[in-house]
C-alpha cells in the first residue's frame, strides 16, 4: 500500500497510504484508451451503491447498502462469496441516518468494514467468514460508521459520523488488525470537565477545552472523523480530517464563542500511540457545516525552488490548502470554488479573514458560498505525481443561513435521529433548481486552475488518475469518462445506464489492467439532485451494478429498464385538509427527506412516495412506518411517532400525489 507500490492491487480507499487516488499503471493511455470496453457487469440489489470497491490478487471486493460485502472474480465477474453483517436487525434508529457504507479495506488476508450500528468487522478475504467484530461506539450513541476503515502497519483506524443527528462526540479508534484489540483512541473534541474522558483527561483535551464555552458537552460537540485518514509511513503519522460542530450553530453549542478545537481540522497523530503532534484548523468557531473530512493526499512539491513534504486538501469551505506535513505550517491557500464567507486565508496567522455577516448575526440571513454541500464533498479528488496536478470534483451551490425564531438559550435536539442544526437553511437565489458542478485540474504549487470540464447536475463524481495520463470520472446522468490529465480533453466515454458518481479504481488481474466503478444513487446525492425530469433513476428499477472494463472488452449491458415517471395511486376518497397538510410538511421533512427527497420528489435512493400504492390505506402505511415491516428492505422503523403524526405525513404525501395526478 505504499506510494511506491506497483499498482497491481488497490487495497484501500486511496490505493496507497498517501491517499493520492493515483495508480502508476499505464496499459491504458492516450494510444489505447479507444479500445477500452466492458469486461463484465454484476447486478447489485436495492441499497446505496455510491461506494468505492477495492481489488487484491485478482479479486474485486465491494461493500454496499448496509455493509454487505461481496467478493467477485476480477476477470469474469463471478460471485465468490457474500457476507451480510445483519445491520437491519440491530441498527434500530441509526438506520435513519440513511447513508450505508462508503467502502472497505484489505490487509494481510483480511477485509475490514464498518457498520451503521458502529461495529468494525474483520472478514477472511478468501472465505468471507467473520474473524472478529468490535463495537466502536457507546451503547447510547446515535453515531454510526459510514466511511471506509484505513489499515497501516498492522493497525486499523476508524471514526464515525452522526453529528447532524444528536449528541455525538467525535473520536477516532485504532485496533490491532489481527485481533481487534483496541490500541488507542483520540477524542476530537473535549468532553465534560472532570470526567474520565473529559477536558482534563490529557493536555490536548485541556487545551481544546479552553476554546469552548458554555456546557458544550451536553450537545456532544461534533468533530466526527467519518471519512478522511492518511498515513505517512516515513514519520509514522496518521492525519485525521475532522467534521463540523454539533449542532452547526456555534451560538447554541458554544454561546461564548471560541475556536472550538478540534472541529474542521487536520489532526496529526502518532500512529503507534495516538498522541497529538500538531493540528491545523480550517474554520475556527465553525458554524456552517464546513467539515474537513475530504481526502488528504500526501506529496513532495517543489515550492520556491525547494522540495516540501506536504499534505493537501480541498475541504468544504472552498479553499485549497497546502500544509507542511512535518509541522502543520500553512504554505498556501486559495479559493478553488466560489467563496464569499471569507476574503482570504491569512498566511501569517493561518486563519480566515471572515466576512462578519457570514455568521448570520442577530437573526439576519446570509447567502453563503459554498453551501453546506461544500465546494468539494467526500467524493475523492486525485493527485498525479506525473503532472503535479490535483483533479477536484467541484460543486457550485449556494445556501442561505439564519437563526431567526430559534431559541438559542433553550434549544434541544429533537429525539429520533432527526437532522437538526439550530439554523434555518434555504437555497441561494437562483440555485434552488439548478446549481452546477465540474471537474477541474488544480495546480497546488501555483494555486490556480489549469483546466475545467462541466459535469452534469449538482454533483461531480469521484476521480482516479493513472500513470497513463488519464483521469477517470463518472457523472450523475449515467456517463463514465476518461480525460487527458494534461489538457482535460475527453478521450473515452461509456453509457452506464445509471448514475456513476462513485470513485473508480484500477488494478491488474492476470497481467491486464482493469477499471471498476459502481453505479446507482446514494442518499445525499439524491436529496440534492431530486429532479426526476433530469435524473430519471427510480429506487427499485435503476441499474445498480459493478461495471468492470478492460482493453478489447466485448461484454454488453442488458437492455435498459425503462425508468417510468412516477404515477399517483388511485385515491378517490381523499379530502385535502390544510391543517394536516401543513403539519405533514414539517413531519415529512424531519423524518423522511433524506431518503425520499425534498418536497417528496425522490431522486433514486428511496422510492418516490407520491406513487406509493399503500397511501390510501392508513393501516398499511402505519405498519410500514411505525412497526417497521419493511426494515429488512432498508426502510427504518419510526416507533417513536404517534399514529396522528404518521397520519399527517400520509396526508401530506396523498396531497402531493394528488398534485402529481393533476400535473402540478
Amino acid at each position: 500500500m505504499l506510494d511506491t507500490a506497483s499498482g497491481a492491487d488497490w487495497p484501500g480507499a486511496g490505493r496507497s497510504f498517501g491517499e493520492q487516488h493515483f495508480s502508476p499503471l499505464d496499459q491504458l493511455n492516450s494510444d489505447t484508451i479507444g479500445r477500452l470496453g466492458l469486461a463484465w457487469s454484476f447486478d447489485l440489489p436495492i441499497g446505496n451503491s455510491v461506494s468505492q470497491p477495492i481489488a487484491v490478487g485478482g479479486v474485486v471486493y465491494t461493500a454496499t447498502g448496509y455493509s454487505v460485502v461481496r467478493a467477485i472474480n476480477a476477470t469474469d465477474g463471478k460471485l465468490l462469496w457474500q457476507f451480510d453483517p445483519g445491520v437491519a436487525q440491530v441498527a434500530g434508529a441509526k438506520m435513519r441516518n440513511a447513508w450505508g457504507i462508503r467502502g472497505l479495506a484489505w490487509w494481510n488476508g483480511k477485509l475490514y468494514v464498518g457498520t451503521q450500528d458502529g461495529r468494525l468487522i474483520a472478514i477472511d478475504a478468501k472465505t468471507g467468514k467473520q474473524e472478529w467484530s468490535v463495537q466502536t461506539l457507546p451503547a447510547d450513541s446515535v453515531g454510526s460508521i459510514t466511511g471506509a476503515p484505513r489499515v497501516f502497519d498492522g493497525k486499523v483506524i476508524i471514526g464515525h459520523g452522526g453529528a447532524d443527528f444528536g449528541n455525538v462526540r467525535g473520536a477516532v479508534s485504532t485496533y490491532d488488525a489481527a485481533t481487534g484489540k483496541l490500541l488507542w483512541r483520540f477524542y476530537t473534541v473535549p468532553g465534560k470537565p472532570g470526567t474520565k474522558d473529559g477536558a482534563a483527561s490529557d493536555p490536548q483535551m485541556a487545551m481544546a477545552a479552553k476554546t469552548w464555552s458554555g456546557e458544550w458537552w451536553k450537545f456532544g460537540g461534533g468533530g466526527t472523523a467519518w471519512n478522511a485518514f492518511t498515513y505517512d509511513a516515513e514519520t509514522r503519522t496518521v492525519f485525521v480530517g475532522t467534521g463540523n460542530g454539533s449542532p452547526w450553530n456555534i451560538r447554541v453549542r458554544s454561546p461564548g464563542g471560541g475556536d472550538n478545537l478540534f472541529l474542521c481540522s487536520i489532526l496529526a497523530l502518532d500512529a503507534d500511540t495516538g498522541k497529538y503532534k500538531w493540528h491545523y484548523q480550517f474554520n475556527p468557531g465553525e458554524t456552517w457545516d464546513y467539515n474537513a473530512v475530504m481526502d488528504m493526499p500526501l506529496a513532495t512539491l517543489t515550492i520556491n525552488g525547494k522540495p516540501r513534504k506536504v499534505v493537501m486538501t480541498a475541504p468544504k469551505n472552498g479553499f485549497f490548502y497546502v500544509l507542511d506535513r512535518l509541522n502543520g505550517k500553512l504554505i498556501s491557500a486559495e479559493p478553488y470554488a466560489k467563496v464569499n464567507w471569507a476574503t482570504k486565508i491569512d498566511l501569517a496567522t493561518g486563519r480566515p479573514v471572515e466576512m462578519p455577516a457570514a455568521r448570520y448575526p442577530d437573526g439576519h440571513e446570509f447567502e453563503i458560498w459554498p453551501s453546506s454541500a461544500g465546494g468539494h464533498n467526500w467524493l475523492p479528488m486525485s493527485f498525479s505525481p506525473k503532472t503535479g496536478l490535483a483533479y477536484i470534483p467541484t460543486l457550485e451551490f449556494g445556501a442561505t443561513y439564519n437563526d431567526k425564531g430559534i431559541d438559542l438559550k433553550n434549544w434541544k435536539y429533537r429525539p429520533g435521529s432527526i437532522a437538526d442544526h439550530a439554523v434555518n437553511l434555504g437555497f441561494a437565489n437562483g440555485t434552488g433548481a439548478e446549481g452546477h458542478a465540474y471537474l477541474q485540474a488544480w495546480d497546488p504549487v501555483e494555486q490556480k486552475q489549469v483546466w475545467k470540464v462541466p459535469t452534469f447536475g449538482r454533483w461531480s463524481g469521484g476521480t482516479l488518475v493513472s500513470g497513463g495520463n488519464l483521469v477517470f470520472q463518472g457523472q450523475a446522468n449515467g456517463t463514465f469518462s476518461a480525460y487527458d490529465a494534461t489538457s482535460g480533453k475527453m478521450v473515452w466515454s461509456f453509457d452506464t445506464q445509471a448514475a456513476a458518481i462513485a470513485p473508480p479504481i484500477t488494478y491488474l488481474a492476470k497481467g491486464k489492467q482493469y477499471v471498476t466503478i459502481l453505479t446507482g444513487m446514494g442518499a445525499s446525492f439524491a436529496l440534492l439532485d431530486a429532479a426526476p425530469r433530469r435524473l430519471p433513476w427510480q429506487a427499485r428499477t435503476q441499474a445498480r451494478r459493478v461495471l468492470t472494463f478492460v482493453l478489447d472488452g466485448k461484454a454488453k449491458l442488458p437492455k435498459p429498464i425503462p425508468q417510468e415517471m412516477v404515477k399517483a395511486p388511485l385515491d378517490p376518497g381523499f379530502i385535502p385538509d390544510q391543517a394536516k397538510f401543513m403539519a405533514g410538511i414539517v413531519a415529512y421533512h424531519q423524518h423522511c427527506v433524506i431518503c425520499h427527497g425534498v418536497n417528496a420528489v425522490a431522486g433514486g435512493v428511496g422510492p418516490d412516495l407520491r406513487g406509493s400504492p399503500v397511501l390510501p390505506s392508513a393501516d398499511a402505511f402505519y405498519t410500514i412506518v411505525h412497526d417497521g415491516v419493511l426494515k429488512e428492505n432498508g426502510m427504518p422503523q419510526f416507533s417513536q411517532l404517534s399514529r396522528e403524526e404518521i397520519d399527517t405525513i400520509r396526508h401530506y404525501l396523498r396531497s402531493r400525489a394528488r398534485e402529481l395526478a393533476q400535473g402540478k
